[in-house]
């Protein structure tokens, strides 16, 4: 009962706090719900016993992707007045379509038979494991790695290249 209340907890709070990022018209305090959400997504995936996919999401999303937001969004230094107007047309139509298909979820969800105990079975040593994975990365698949760690290092340097200014 706990589990079931701790993931209503994170999943009502991961809706609410992405309904807020793409409502609010202060790009700041969208980047602030967005970094609310990583954490609570952070936080579901510790409920599915994914604590390597947590700590990623920490460190990747919540600490580098939206730090990279932030710093666009200050550096861009968009005001609320030179802000394009909304198209406030649309939105009885975009209300329209998210109850119709929230229903439909609502329905199928309602009308499915699942099994009581579905994603609480033991997992095993092997899945899920940081050495496991570690091992797997290093011996079988090394190559892919070692391109993905040289394409990310050519991305980088041309990322200073471009932002180093040029003294005449």
């Amino acid at each position: 009962m706990l589990h079931k209340a701790i993931f209503i907890y994170f999943a009502a709070v991961c809706i609410g706090s992405a309904l807020l990022m793409i409502t609010r018209r202060n790009p700041v305090h969208s980047v602030l719900f967005m970094l609310l959400l990583f954490f609570h997504i952070a936080g579901l995936f510790v409920l599915l016993n994914a604590e390597f996919l947590a700590a990623v999401q920490l460190i990747v999303y919540a600490g580098a992707i939206l730090i990279l937001y932030l710093f666009v969004v200050m550096l861009l230094n968009v005001d609320r007045e030179s802000a394009a107007p909304r198209a406030n047309r649309y939105w009885p139509w975009l209300t329209l379509f998210g109850l119709l298909i929230s229903a439909e979820i609502s329905f199928l969800v309602l009308r499915g038979s699942f099994p009581a105990d579905a994603g609480q079975q033991p997992m095993t040593l092997a899945v899920g494991s940081v050495r496991d994975l570690g091992i797997e990365l290093y011996t079988k698949y090394l190559v892919p790695f070692e391109i993905a760690s040289v394409i990310l290092l050519v991305g980088l340097v041309g990322a200073v290249m471009l932002a180093k200014k040029i003294k005449d």
